[in-house]
């Protein structure tokens, strides 16, 4: 966590370079933005987010239902809210500043996105699909538990077979986001458009991931989002009291790293 978080504006402008293709004038312009973002992220939220994680940490030792997950769930997103809102009005200037060949750069990028999503997610067997399905949900469980036995492995297969996740949904709504965005960048770039309408316009994208405009996709979102605080809560309840050990080290651990580092900021 300390070595990723340490570089986690070298990280993160590299990442938005690899949508957007900086020219050099952007480039010094990202990094002194994003420089200036995780020092204020540094200082004001790793305090609060190592605090979040001995919370956590204090109660893994007990079992849980699917309510008290979506309630832990809730918490990281009303977080993540706060820093998304800080990085509005610098984010809507980052826009104002790119020109056609960013967009095209974006727009190609949203196309290797989506044929590396139909390779992980829209397998033209059925098996393959739902076995790369399992896997992903066993490697999510065991960042934090550490290896799953095999009825716990059971269990996961069993239930990720139950899950009402529809990939080829997610991706008709991936692909409304991928529209969004760019309508969004396009306007940023009208000579009229002012800081405040595009930081408006990013909130609503940020927004409308959480929860779509669409109001039938609305509806699938929380039934899935319920299924998998049970999901979770079920596979915490089958664990071991070692692995429920594991879990609370590896929290302990998170922990200590964000008041590190928010004491070296």
């Amino acid at each position: 966590m300390r070595l990723v978080y340490g570089q986690a504006n070298e990280i993160t402008y590299w990442w938005l370079d690899g949508y957007l293709d900086f020219d050099d004038a952007q480039s010094v312009r990202a990094r002194e933005t994003l420089n200036q973002y995780f020092a204020w992220h540094r200082r004001s939220q790793l305090p609060d987010y190592a605090e979040l994680l001995r919370t956590v940490a204090n109660g893994v030792g007990e079992d849980t239902t699917g309510t008290r997950s979506c309630e832990w769930f809730a918490q990281v997103r009303r977080r993540a809210d706060v820093a998304v809102e800080q990085a509005l009005p610098e984010a809507a200037a980052l826009l104002a500043s790119l020109g056609p060949e960013q967009l095209r750069a974006l727009e190609r990028k949203h196309a290797k996105n989506n044929a590396e999503f139909k390779d992980d997610f829209l397998q033209r067997d059925p098996a393959k699909r739902q076995a790369r399905s399992v896997e992903r949900a066993i490697e999510r469980s065991e960042q934090l538990y550490g290896r799953l036995n095999e009825a716990q492995r059971k269990l996961v297969e069993q239930r990720v077979a139950a899950s009402p996740f529809d990939p080829e949904r997610w991706n008709q709504e991936r692909l409304r986001r991928q529209r969004e965005l760019v309508a969004t960048v396009t306007r940023a770039q009208q000579p009229q458009a002012s800081r405040e309408a595009i930081a408006g316009e990013l909130r609503d994208l940020w927004r409308h991931a959480l929860r779509s405009p669409d109001a039938d996709y609305a509806r699938y979102q929380q039934a899935l989002e319920t299924y998998n605080c049970e999901f979770f809560a079920e596979i915490h309840n089958q664990t071991t009291p070692e692995q429920r050990a594991e879990a609370q080290r590896r929290l302990r651990g998170w922990e200590s790293d964000f008041r590190r580092l928010a004491g070296a900021g």
